[in-house]
């Protein structure tokens, strides 16, 4: 009853297109859903993906769930679970991918999910790290361990959307650190992110993962930017 009333004077609104919501819809309207555009990467184990971190790093898996494109519904979504505060996005779209996820045989592997972390500074400034709801949701569903302490970011930067190429592949081996114990030796680990751009980043986040003895890792994101 307090919902329903509530709602009639805070109605909720669709985070891709910004109209009411219906009773049984949640977050991202039924429209909305039928039109992002899925990758399907889960179909194919040497999606486009996967292929970005060929020769780069070695990795036992990659993929996105959407498709990002300037102005599209998913950067919309994306952009209110970001800049917005909107962190139920990023359980929605976990527990969306985590269905697709489960049918991947090297999931039943992973040990350990991982965020991209953000800078101590980035992080009081916006409040949280974008992809840990996310991860969490992939967590609960999946059953598997989710771990941020690990990895962790040592310099603070940019935004990386308002940099060129160049910028955002200039020192990415240097910003990202770990710590670890034995006990994290010899894992899979599930690095996870919001988009896939050139993939830097996350190139970055793999090196320094690497060194940890016996590493392996996956990579799973939100969307993957598509020209």
């Amino acid at each position: 009853m307090f919902q329903s009333i509530l709602n009639l004077f805070f109605p909720k609104v669709c985070a891709g297109c910004n109209s009411f919501l219906l009773t049984n819809e949640n977050v991202i309207c039924t429209l909305c859903r039928h039109h992002i555009p899925l990758t399907n990467h889960h179909l194919n184990p040497e999606n486009e993906a996967f292929k970005k971190f060929y020769g780069k790093v070695p990795i036992e898996h990659a993929s996105a769930l959407f498709y990002f494109h300037k102005k599209g519904i998913v950067q919309e979504v994306i952009h209110k679970l970001k800049y917005k505060g909107h962190e139920e996005i990023g359980t929605v779209l976990g527990n969306w991918y985590a269905e697709d996820l489960k049918e991947i045989s090297v999931f039943q592997e992973i040990d350990v999910i991982i965020p991209v972390p953000l800078h101590k500074k980035k992080y009081r400034q916006r409040g949280y790290n974008q992809v840990s709801t996310f991860g969490r949701a992939l967590s609960n569903e999946l059953n598997i361990t989710y771990n941020d302490s690990i990895l962790i970011r040592t310099v603070y930067s940019k935004t990386q959307s308002k940099k060129n190429l160049l910028g955002r592949t200039e020192g990415i081996e240097t910003i990202f650190d770990v710590t670890f114990t034995e006990k994290d030796h010899h894992k899979h680990y599930l690095l996870i992110d919001d988009v896939i751009t050139t993939g830097s980043t996350l190139e970055g986040c793999c090196r320094a993962l690497m060194k940890i003895p016996g590493t392996k890792i996956s990579i799973v994101c939100m969307a993957m930017a598509q020209s």
